[in-house]
């Protein structure tokens, strides 16, 4: 069973960019290092953080005065922290937050292999670093998750229950429906963000290009059904897997959910569990896992972001152990709940059929997003 599911993430594909394109200077004491290869900020720094699977990951942390919210972002497949360095500053900058992004084990100077259980290992590494060494709290963290980051984005998403808020930029339902198009999951499958989202009980917030040939843009559309907290998507008619940060309604955009989640009351601070070096700090899956869960319990849902309570939906054509029957499949589409932002007229710009920006003053600086095209499609070996 583990060669199959190792074919299948192999198929899948990571990209790590080779050779990464920023180094590191390691400090005399602690776990601060020094990015070399990009402009030194002073409202940056950057870590070296040992993971549960054993493996050191960087992460860089972006300061921003007065930032209320901290955003703890997962890059896409194909990505590392120096190119993604510049991106992450104006991020920070306009939308007045701190932000944290890390490698994945394998990617640029972090050590270790790629793998689906290591990313879950390496988004967990540094959640506990903002909560230990920022003093950041659950719930002023949103978490955003750009393409293959989806996956360990809504894994601990729906583990964690007092997040503020989840952003998921071009998602995949799960690694298999990216190549194939199965309607049913398997257990071999990887990145099962599709079974996962509807235990995500913040608000969440979908943005995806119309023109997306790598992942459909109807991955987005489909993970957007199946949030319990919906935020009026974005939709980027034109938009492909690489190119979204380039058109105007993704940072204005971005801005207004911000603002929207910066306003709305955090969740409550009851039951706040204790950090134990020798345990996780997330809550354990509602969904089959093979990995091990605390005995931490649950909450029970929040009112919903127009503090209107809606029911748990289940998630899309697949059986889950759950009181020993299998769910039912839930192919028919519920009709959209209105946006948080309900009293404002719809947006044009959601299904605006701008062009990106030719300008290298998109949203302040010079962004570039970073993929490979071929990161999804199917590899000729097998693996």
């Amino acid at each position: 069973m583990g060669g199959v599911t190792s074919t299948v993430a192999a198929r899948f594909a990571f990209f790590p960019p080779t050779p990464p394109s920023y180094g590191v200077i390691e400090k005399e004491q602690g776990e601060g290092v020094e990015l070399t290869q990009v402009p030194r900020r002073s409202n940056v720094e950057a870590r070296r953080l040992q993971t549960k699977k054993g493996n050191g990951i960087i992460a860089m942390y972006v300061r921003h005065p007065g930032a209320k919210l901290t955003l703890l972002y997962s890059h896409g497949n194909a990505a590392d922290l120096g190119q993604m360095y510049e991106l992450f500053v104006e991020l920070s900058s306009h939308l007045g937050v701190n932000l944290m992004g890390y490698d994945y084990s394998g990617y640029g100077q972090s050590s270790g292999k790629p793998s689906e259980q290591n990313t879950y290992a390496d988004i967990e590494a540094a959640y506990r670093c903002l909560i230990e060494t920022y003093g950041a709290y659950e719930e002023d963290i949103i978490l955003y998750g750009q393409s293959v980051g989806s996956g360990p984005t809504c894994d601990m998403g729906s583990r964690l229950s007092r997040l503020r808020a989840v952003v998921l930029h071009s998602p995949i339902m799960s690694g298999l429906r990216v190549m194939y198009p199965v309607k049913h999951t398997y257990w071999f499958d990887i990145y099962k963000n599709i079974d996962k989202i509807p235990s995500i009980k913040c608000p969440v917030l979908v943005i995806h290009g119309t023109s997306d040939e790598v992942v459909d843009c109807s991955h987005g559309k489909q993970l957007w059904e199946h949030c319990k907290e919906k935020y009026e998507p974005l939709w980027i008619k034109g938009g492909n897997h690489c190119n979204l940060e380039l058109y105007p309604e993704y940072i204005k955009h971005l801005k207004k959910f911000v603002a929207a989640i910066e306003k709305r009351p955090p969740p409550s601070l009851e039951n706040i569990p204790k950090i134990d070096e020798n345990s996780s700090l997330l809550d354990p899956p509602v969904v089959t896992s093979d990995r091990l869960s605390t005995d931490q319990k649950l909450e029970k849902p929040r009112a919903s972001v127009d503090q209107r309570e809606s029911k748990p939906r289940q998630s899309t054509d697949c059986r889950e152990r759950d009181n020993g029957k299998p769910r039912s499949s839930t192919d028919r589409r519920d009709k959209s709940r209105k946006s948080v932002d309900a009293s404002d007229k719809p947006r044009l710009s959601v299904d605006q059929s701008d062009k990106p920006r030719k300008s290298i003053d998109r949203f302040g600086g010079m962004m570039r997003s970073v993929c490979n095209i071929d990161c999804f499609k199917v590899t000729a070996t097998g693996g």
